[in-house]
């Protein structure tokens, strides 16, 4: 006769299973939220201080794109605001909607300020001086932005919010503007080439506007933060 064997299943551990469903459990739940704190502190306090550097190079170099980034460095700063507002809340679900439409309109303020200095410049309004302060500061944006936007980016679709996502897209559009204003910068010095940042800014400006469509639509792959802070029950297919 075949002998028959009892077949132990074993208990599986409830960290690993929320993570192969794709929720986090409550444990990490907390690390992520800390996380995304962090990140929203490290950059407020860079971009106070790009701003700051940003709006004096460009006002002695009578740089429009210095100062443009400069103004753009306050809306990252608004935009981080909105969630660390949001995540200081016991139940950050309800400040969701708000940080959303204060992200947008962040992202449409970009566009128009970006859109309108442009213009100016290629009717030739404006001509900028050389700015080596201006350069390095360009540089090394492009060098932190892309990073902070992809740990914050990561956490927040780990973590199921829409807004810490909408915001690393707000700090990515930040280092594409770093790269617009570098190489504006760059060839301005080297060739006299003033309109070539204008011309950059504008294809910043279309990246906004969608990506402002989106925060206001909230139009990422999210859930209530009242299930990821175990309020209420997660769905199976919550992510």
């Amino acid at each position: 006769m075949p002998e028959h064997r009892q077949i132990q299943h074993e208990p599986v551990d409830a960290g690993l299973s929320g993570e192969r469903s794709g929720c986090p459990d409550p444990v990490r739940r907390g690390v992520l939220r800390r996380r995304i704190r962090i990140i929203v502190a490290i950059t407020i306090g860079y971009n106070v201080v790009e701003a700051v550097i940003a709006l004096a190079a460009g006002a002695i170099a009578s740089s429009a794109a210095l100062i443009g980034f400069g103004l753009d460095s306050i809306v990252e700063v608004l935009s981080a605001a909105a969630i660390a507002w949001q995540f200081s809340a016991p139940d950050p679900e309800k400040r969701e909607r708000v940080a959303l439409r204060i992200i947008a309109f962040s992202f449409f303020g970009l566009a128009a300020y970006v859109t309108v200095d442009a213009g100016l410049s290629l009717l030739g309004f404006r001509d900028p001086q050389h700015s080596p302060v201006g350069i390095a500061l360009a540089a090394v944006s492009l060098a932190v932005m892309p990073f902070l936007s992809w740990i914050e980016r990561r956490t927040g679709r780990e973590l199921g919010s829409a807004s810490a996502v909408a915001d690393s897209k707000q700090t990515l559009i930040c280092a594409y503007l770093s790269a617009a204003v570098l190489v504006g910068l760059v060839l301005n010095a080297l060739f006299g080439w003033a309109s070539a940042d204008s011309v950059a800014a504008l294809v910043i400006a279309g990246f906004a506007v969608r990506e402002g469509m989106e925060a206001w639509k909230g139009d990422t792959c999210a859930m209530p933060v009242t299930a990821l802070t175990g309020d209420r029950a997660v769905e199976p297919d919550c992510c």
